[in-house]
């Protein structure tokens, strides 16, 4: 499956539910924690957040199976991602953050995509990847001359000890295995390699404020939700450990709003086309946002900080007792 734009990779589940015994710590009690639909789409069908009592790992409950799972993405999506990553300097930061701990080496992408990240990277690596998409995987092999292993990451066959530096970029919150990928991480990486992932946080602000509206749950396609917590626990349960986790503020405000908004004008009789089938806005339009980005947004951010975290989490890890 192909979703253009975003380090994404799906890996298939042995059986199509994910299991109400916590993914983390075993413990069982899981309520739902959460309903809400796939509005990105504008679908109706209810789908339940889990959370663990005991770790506070948050799941979903009965997934679509790995094979249904593509008609929640499609072209519209795809279109809506490559949008958020078209700018040249949307790749710098999560390589300036690589660099402050490995400046060359071997390096895995996992979900690669066309090679957008790779492609930020000097002659000093030498780089792989691992992605769905036989042309995406194409893309990136002509784009930077990097080793991409097209199929699932489980499948992959490299080596014990294969890497200096592994990343995972917006795509571990779609995995329906995320502890085996841990796993594969771990025995994959050096000795004294690094693991730099980035996702949403859980337990951020925007996730507080908005509930079922915030932009980043994104279900059914975000199977697993991770907060630093959780991701700390689960990390240490593959022999990793933690160099550096920190949350940056992106409320995903005017998303989120959307949605809230599309929901009441719908309960007056008003059906708006859903965000899936948003088009680029007007100049007029255009003007007035850029005017809220500049004046408003700044306060609302500020305010946000009063009510938690930031919303993207980026962690580094490496294995235990081979911290840099």
């Amino acid at each position: 499956m192909t979703i253009q734009g975003i380090e994404t990779e799906i890996t298939s589940p042995a059986e199509h539910s994910v299991s109400h015994c916590c993914l983390i710590c075993g413990g069982s009690g899981a309520q739902v924690w959460m309903k809400a639909p796939d509005r990105f789409n504008g679908r109706t069908e209810q789908y339940n957040l889990l959370r663990c009592p005991s770790c506070s790992l948050v799941w979903l409950a009965d997934p679509p199976s790995a094979l249904e799972m593509g008609e929640h993405y499609g072209p519209d999506y795809d279109r809506t991602i490559a949008n958020a990553a078209k700018s040249p300097t949307h790749w710098l930061p999560r390589r300036n953050e690589l660099l402050c701990h490995k400046t060359g080496g071997t390096l895995l992408d996992l979900g690669c995509a066309s090679g957008g990240f790779l492609n930020t990277l000097g002659p000093s690596w030498k780089l792989f990847g691992v992605e769905m998409s036989e042309e995406a995987a194409r893309v990136a092999r002509a784009r930077c001359n990097a080793d991409v292993f097209v199929g699932d990451i489980l499948d992959a066959p490299f080596a014990p000890a294969s890497f200096d530096a592994i990343t995972c970029f917006n795509v571990f919150e779609h995995l329906y295995e995320p502890a085996k990928v841990l796993e594969k991480v771990s025995e994959w990486l050096k000795p004294d390699g690094v693991f730099y992932t980035m996702m949403p946080n859980i337990d951020s602000a925007g996730a507080k404020i908005f509930g079922s509206y915030w932009y980043a749950l994104e279900l059914p396609r975000h199977l697993f939700h991770f907060s630093p917590t959780t991701l700390r626990k689960i990390a240490r349960s593959v022999s990793l450990e933690e160099i550096v986790i920190h949350t940056d503020r992106d409320l995903y405000f005017e998303r989120s709003v959307g949605y809230i908004r599309d929901e009441i004008v719908k309960k007056i009789g008003i059906t708006r086309p859903p965000a899936s089938k948003s088009v680029e806005p007007g100049i007029p339009w255009k003007v007035v946002r850029k005017g809220f980005r500049i004046t408003l947004l700044p306060l609302i951010t500020a305010f946000a900080s009063v009510a938690g975290d930031g919303e993207m989490m980026s962690a580094v890890f490496t294995k235990s007792g081979n911290m840099i």
